[in-house]
């Protein structure tokens, strides 16, 4: 049997990402780089990051490193397999499966030049890419 998808919450993600960028971290480094990135009024406590990082452990979203001390938490999957399953969910719950759909959404919504010609660029990519492993 297959393993439910662990959805993090944004609070979840958040750290997630600082853990992504930084590697393995403590709580104390983890809440460091959390304030860090956010304005004075937005800064969450110590014992907040703490219970959060808990709590992702026990849906096996880190893993936590208890040989010493300071505990070191690191996330159980890379920030690619975490976008994908995101992606997909949503994909499932909001565009009826239809990834076509959710790129068009996705695209109409841009006015940015430059990032539909990124877009372009990658659709290429990935065109050449299937024709070379046919």
């Amino acid at each position: 049997m297959a393993s439910p998808i662990r959805k993090p919450t944004e609070a979840e993600l958040s750290l997630l990402t600082i853990l992504w960028e930084i590697g393995p971290a403590t709580v104390r480094q983890v809440h460091q780089a959390h304030n860090d990135t956010l304005p004075e009024d937005q800064h969450i406590g110590y014992t907040t990051v703490l219970k959060i990082l808990q709590i992702m452990h026990e849906k096996s979203l880190v893993l936590r490193d208890e040989r010493q001390r300071a505990h070191i938490y690191v996330p159980s999957e890379s920030a690619v397999q975490t976008q994908s399953s995101l992606v997909k969910d949503l994909v499932q719950k909001a565009f009826n499966g239809s990834l076509s759909q959710l790129v068009m959404r996705a695209i109409g919504n841009s006015t940015n030049a430059n990032e539909i010609s990124d877009i372009r660029s990658m659709l290429d990519e990935l065109e050449q890419t299937q024709e070379t492993v046919r």
